[in-house]
C-alpha cells in the first residue's frame, strides 16, 4: 500500500464516518421530533395553565379585595363599640350621681 491509496482509504474511511454521523444524527432527531397531535395537547395544556393562572390572579384579587372591605368593617365595628361603651361608661356615672342625689334627698328628710 502506498502512500496515495493510504491517503484515499483514510479519505473513504472519514468520508463513511461522517456519512453515518449525519445519518444517525437525522434518525434522532426524526424519531424525537414532537409530533402534530403532541405540539396540538401541549398548546392545549399552554392554554390551560394561562387561563388557571389569570384565575388565581382574579381570585387573589377578589380575596385582597374582600379582606380589606372585611378589616375597613371590622375598624368601623371597633369604633362603634368603643363609642357604645364611652357611652354606657357615662349613663353607669350619671346614674351613680342621681343615686347619690337621690339618697342624700331622702336623707334630708
Amino acid at each position: 500500500m502506498n502512500r496515495t491509496e493510504f491517503i484515499t482509504v483514510t479519505a473513504i474511511i472519514l468520508f463513511a464516518a461522517f456519512v453515518l454521523g449525519w445519518l444517525a444524527s437525522w434518525l434522532v432527531h426524526r424519531l424525537t421530533r414532537p409530533t402534530r397531535s403532541g405540539m396540538t395537547e401541549l398548546d392545549r395544556m399552554a392554554q390551560q395553565l394561562h387561563e388557571a393562572e389569570e384565575a388565581r390572579d382574579a381570585a387573589i384579587a377578589q380575596l385582597e379585595e374582600r379582606e380589606a372591605d372585611l378589616a375597613s368593617r371590622l375598624a368601623g365595628a371597633e369604633l362603634e363599640l368603643q363609642a357604645a361603651m364611652d357611652g354606657l361608661r357615662e349613663s353607669r356615672t350619671e346614674v351613680e350621681e342621681l343615686r347619690d342625689y337621690i339618697e342624700m334627698k331622702l336623707a334630708r328628710r
